[in-house]
């Protein structure tokens, strides 16, 4: 943190760049009940009567004539040589048949009640369980195949992906959500969490501890989806504030990129061309307004945590110092105007040399400008006496949720815990990467080797680690109650009024009345 000196520069214009049955033994031959059971009796089993053995035992001897008077003489016991069996088709036939039907019976009866048994001891559903997760920015078939992957490992669940579009998410979103209909699963912005507070589920501890959460994820991640005692989400991708250059102007002019704002105020003169007329036909940065200016709000947010300002109380002269310093761009240095075109499409058009976005906005620059050569660097920061302190970064990204009230919560977290591990991300990038530039930078700490040389996202990626966020955001389609709307326009103000002449103590006062009553409505206390 900077001590309570502004670091900021004044306004003065810079002047340096920048197994099988066994068979039953045969027994003695009992008498012959009097009756077995009926062969009408229904077959309600599914398994083939077992066959008849090979051979059957000796016919029952008929028994001998009654003599009408005198003693009966016994007839002597008939000796049974031992010897081969002899097959008949007497009588005994049918009752082998019978007694392998009961046999199946009791068979398949006891197949039945033990798989109810196991049932219950195991609570495995009988039926497939959809999911319904709500996409925002992949396409299906990036996700596909993981998708499928795990459903191949989960038989009984099914996840239904439904990609949306951004225009009026949240509110639909809330809609959604309030009226019962879910989705079980959906994409939310890291700001988001007070909006959504009371609709969105904790992370079983069975699922992931809080120990094991800090661990395996940035500490911005931990800090933003901390609600309570729980944690409210999971994310797939990770992405910040980063300084995109044109490679062309920086080489042409002898130039590279800036480290510090000093160096970036420098250079952007330097850089910056106007025609006869005066109008700026090259522009060195796009600083200064907030009308044509894309993510503003994170840059001016970027300038005042570096400064030390309370964003939830910003008053004082570390605020006010780093609002005037984004606007000496228009202001003092002049190297950006309204007439302009908007900053990301004048940077894939070659009018500007540098400008200020997350990851994504390259996607959008390399369609406009096959043929651009940019690449991205770390956002200028502070004179620091200490070389070690490290830099401070600017985070927004977006995170999986678990809907309060879903049925399938339990599943619902062992997909997201699923798709969060490391060979899953790696293959989402993977797929990502065949349809554009690159997929979602990981936002696993073991995985920041992987990216931190990457040409467009190693800057992002080496100051994950100290990355700070608030509810400055841009383009996260809240929607104009959105906490991120709201607290947009109350700065927005301050930057247009300082450019019109108010002194920054004057607009700040008016900002900071407006965002502590933006906080209070969303149930955030100030620190």
């Amino acid at each position: 943190m900077p001590d309570q000196n502004p670091s900021f520069p004044t306004e003065e214009a810079p002047a340096a760049p920048y197994g099988e049955m066994k068979q039953p033994k045969e027994i003695a031959p009992q008498p012959e009940p009097l009756q077995g059971p009926s062969q009408s009796q229904p077959w309600t089993g599914t398994a083939t009567p077992p066959k008849e053995a090979g051979g059957v035992s000796p016919e029952t001897p008929s028994p001998a004539p009654v003599s009408p008077a005198g003693p009966v003489s016994q007839p002597p016991v008939p000796v049974i040589a031992e010897g081969p069996t002899v097959t008949t088709t007497g009588r005994r036939f049918p009752i082998k048949i019978i007694l392998g039907i009961l046999l199946a019976l009791i068979l398949a009866a006891l197949a039945y009640f033990g798989f109810k048994f196991l049932r219950s001891r195991t609570g495995a559903p009988l039926t497939t369980n959809t999911i319904t997760w709500w996409g925002l920015w992949e396409d299906s078939g990036v996700v596909a195949p993981l998708i499928e992957e795990y459903q191949t490992q989960n038989p009984t669940i099914k996840i239904e992906y439904v990609r949306q579009s951004p225009k009026d998410y949240r509110e639909r979103l809330e809609s959604s959500l309030s009226g019962g209909e879910g989705p079980d699963i959906f994409f939310f912005h890291n700001s988001w969490v007070p909006m959504f507070r009371d609709k969105l589920d904790k992370i079983p501890a069975e699922v992931m501890g809080a120990g094991e959460f800090a661990q395996t994820f940035y500490p911005i991640v931990s800090s933003d989806v901390t609600s309570g005692t729980g944690l409210t989400g999971i994310p797939l991708g990770y992405d910040a504030l980063t300084l995109y250059i044109n490679q062309d102007m920086f080489d042409a002019a002898g130039k590279t990129a800036p480290e510090t704002w000093d160096d970036l105020r420098k250079v952007a003169s330097e850089l910056t061309i106007k025609d006869e007329d005066g109008l700026i036909s090259q522009s060195g940065v796009a600083l200064g307004l907030t009308s044509n200016i894309d993510h503003w709000p994170e840059i001016l947010a970027l300038m005042m945590l570096q400064n030390g300002a309370n964003l939830a109380e910003p008053t004082g002269e570390l605020a006010e110092k780093a609002l005037e310093f984004y606007t000496f761009f228009y202001k003092t240095d002049k190297v950006w105007d309204e007439n302009l075109p908007n900053s990301t499409v004048a940077f894939a058009a070659g009018k500007v040399a540098m400008i200020f976005g997350p990851s994504w906005r390259a996607f959008e620059i390399k369609e406009q400008n096959p043929e651009l050569r940019f690449k991205t660097v770390a956002p200028p920061h502070l004179p620091k006496e200490d070389t070690n302190e490290p830099d401070v970064a600017y985070a927004t990204y977006w995170i999986q949720g678990v809907w309060e009230g879903s049925s399938q919560k339990e599943a619902a977290w062992s997909f997201l815990k699923f798709m969060s591990q490391k060979t899953s991300l790696e293959k989402l990038f993977a797929n990502a990467s065949k349809t554009r530039l690159f997929g979602e930078p990981y936002p696993r700490v073991d995985m920041t080797e992987l990216l931190n040389t990457h040409p467009m996202l190693g800057a992002i990626i080496t100051q994950a680690p100290n990355a700070t966020s608030w509810y400055l955001a841009s383009r996260t389609f809240d929607g104009p109650t959105g906490i991120n709307s709201q607290i947009n326009k109350y700065f927005e103000d301050a930057v247009n009024a300082v450019n019109e002449g108010t002194s920054a103590e004057g607009a700040l006062a008016t900002t900071a009345e407006g965002v502590a009553q933006i906080l209070a409505q969303f149930g955030i206390s100030s620190p």
